[in-house]
């Protein structure tokens, strides 16, 4: 999965020590995940073009070097549904610390989970898998195993957690398709193992997942101490 164009958008995070959302979500596409459709948009007038050529409602992020977590700083509008809403939404984001854009995508819906990946300093890379969104760290609904992960791990994580009836269609809701959310973290375990010397952490919240699709949604990478220096 590892080429030479990932390992260049890498070495460009290095001086700031984690990958910006549009540059991780390019990432993963790069290394053949599904990935929502977005764009980044430096201008307000480049947002809304994208908009309208790929439909609205759709939701915009803010990007910057130092903002981290755009929750915690109201740096995401979801549902947009017009160019006045989104021409809003980028005029606040602007005012943020270090802000060089948006990114704007798609709006999609489904099951949100969160995948994840930490570089252990005895275990080396474990996985994380668990109910997603914004109420993660409120709910804490996760499992972890060690990386690379086998069919039987994800799903024995998937069994553990308190909410998998969410997951396997709860009163009518769509299931998730298990086959497509066990390769995705097959292959993330197996990305993640890669990634081992240049990766500290790796959130990807949420992955979306409905009917036989799995979309990453959001994406953060944050680098090891040596590979930023």
């Amino acid at each position: 999965m590892l080429n030479r164009e990932i390992i260049s958008i890498f070495d460009m995070s290095a001086a700031a020590g984690w990958v910006l959302e549009p540059d991780a979500k390019k990432i993963f596409k790069l290394a053949g995940f599904d990935v929502s459709e977005f764009a980044m948009a430096r201008t307000a007038p480049e947002a809304t073009l994208f908009a309208g050529a790929i439909g609205y409602p759709v939701a915009a992020k803010v990007v910057s070097p130092d903002i981290i977590h755009k929750s915690d700083v109201s740096g995401v509008a979801l549902g947009l549904k017009g160019p006045e809403d989104l021409e809003k939404a980028y005029k606040r984001f602007s005012a943020m610390p270090g802000f060089i854009g948006v990114v704007v995508e798609k709006m999609l819906s489904g099951v949100e989970l969160i995948i994840g990946a930490k570089n252990d300093s005895q275990f080396g890379p474990v996985v994380l898998l668990g109910m997603g969104g914004v109420g993660v760290d409120i709910y804490r609904d996760t499992a972890i195993r060690m990386a690379p992960l086998k069919r039987e791990d994800v799903e024995l994580m998937v069994s553990s957690l308190a909410a998998r009836k969410v997951i396997e269609g709860h009163r009518g809701s769509e299931p998730v398709d298990m086959e497509r959310l066990i390769s995705t973290l097959i292959n993330f375990s197996q990305f993640v193992m890669e990634l081992e010397s240049r990766v500290d952490s790796i959130d990807l919240n949420p992955v979306m997942c409905s009917g036989p699709n799995c979309w990453i949604a959001d994406a953060r990478i944050i680098l090891k101490a040596s590979a930023s220096s």
